[in-house]
C-alpha cells in the first residue's frame, strides 16, 4: 500500500512577513544564513550605501518644482563635496559664503512657511518624492498663508534651513531632507519644521515628522500633519517639544471620527 507524500509544515512566520519589511526568522543553511537571503542582505546594503552618495539632480527637482508654478532657489552648504560632508556634519549645517550673501541681497522673504528641499543622507528619497511631497503640502495651505520660493539645498544637514530661513526672513521653516537610509528603506524623507529659524537653533526646538515616503507615512497624510503642526505653532508660537503633535487624532484619524478636519 503506498503512502502520501510528506506535505511540510505551514510556515508560522508568513502571516508576520506579510505585515513587516523587518528581516525575521530568515532561516539557516547549516550553520550559516540561505544564500538568498545573503544575496538580499548584500542588494539592500548597496542600496542604502547608493542613496548616500548619488549625487542630487538639483536641475530635475528644479524642474518638477517650477512646473507646479514654484519659483525655486538653490544653495549649498559650507561642505565643498560629499567626502567633507560626511566627515564634517558641521559644515552641513551652514551655508557657504557666497550663497550667504546671495540670500542676504535676495529680494524674496517675508513668508510665513519657507519650504527646503535638501539631500541629506539620502538623495535618493528626495528624488523619488520631494516634488510630490511639496505638491501635496502646496495643495493642503490654508487659505492666507504664504509660502516662499522653494529652496534646493545639496550637501545639507537640518540646521541649515536655520540659515536659510533667516536669511529669507520665513516665520516658519520646514526642511524636507532625505533621512539616514535603512536596510529596508533607503528612501524616507523627514520633514523638520522650526518656528522662527536663526541660527543657534537645536533640536528641541524644532517638530519632525518622519519616514515619509508611499511604504511609511504617505505623502497626503504627511503635508496634512506638516499644516496641523504649522496651525499649532503659530497659534503657540513655538515648535519642538512644548508642540505636542496631535494630528493623529485630529488630521489623521479614520473618516467618521470627530474632529479629523484642520482647524
Amino acid at each position: 500500500m503506498s503512502q502520501g507524500r510528506h506535505q511540510p509544515a505551514a510556515d508560522p512566520w508568513a502571516d508576520l512577513r506579510a505585515h513587516t519589511a523587518a528581516r525575521i526568522a530568515l532561516g539557516r543553511s547549516g550553520a550559516a544564513m540561505p544564500t538568498h537571503e545573503l544575496l538580499r542582505f548584500g542588494l539592500a546594503h548597496a542600496q542604502a550605501r547608493d542613496a548616500v552618495h548619488v549625487q542630487l539632480d538639483t536641475a530635475a527637482v528644479a524642474a518638477e518644482l517650477q512646473a507646479q508654478g514654484h519659483a525655486t532657489l538653490h544653495v549649498q552648504s559650507a561642505a565643498p563635496d560629499r567626502a567633507a560632508y560626511l566627515l564634517r556634519p558641521d559644515l552641513g549645517r551652514r551655508l557657504g559664503a557666497a550663497d550667504a550673501q546671495a540670500l542676504a541681497a535676495s529680494q524674496e522673504g517675508g513668508c510665513d512657511l519657507l519650504l527646503v528641499v535638501a539631500d541629506g543622507l539620502s538623495s535618493l528619497a528626495v528624488q523619488r518624492h520631494a516634488a510630490g511631497l511639496v505638491r501635496h503640502i502646496g495643495a493642503a495651505a490654508p487659505e492666507g498663508w504664504r509660502i516662499g520660493p522653494v529652496v534646493i539645498a545639496t550637501q545639507a544637514r537640518v540646521a541649515l534651513g536655520d540659515d536659510i530661513g533667516a536669511a529669507l526672513k520665513a516665520r516658519m521653516v520646514a526642511v524636507l531632507i532625505g533621512e539616514r537610509p535603512g536596510l529596508s528603506a533607503p528612501d524616507g524623507i523627514g520633514i523638520y519644521l522650526t518656528w522662527q529659524p536663526q541660527p543657534g537653533r537645536h533640536d528641541a526646538q524644532r517638530n519632525c515628522i518622519s519616514n515619509v515616503r508611499p511604504e511609511g507615512l504617505p505623502l497626503p497624510a504627511a503635508a496634512a500633519r506638516l499644516w496641523w503642526l504649522c496651525r499649532e505653532a503659530r497659534r503657540l508660537g513655538l515648535t519642538g517639544v512644548n508642540l505636542k503633535d496631535m494630528s493623529d487624532v485630529e488630521v489623521l484619524a479614520p473618516a467618521g471620527v470627530q474632529g479629523t478636519a484642520l482647524r
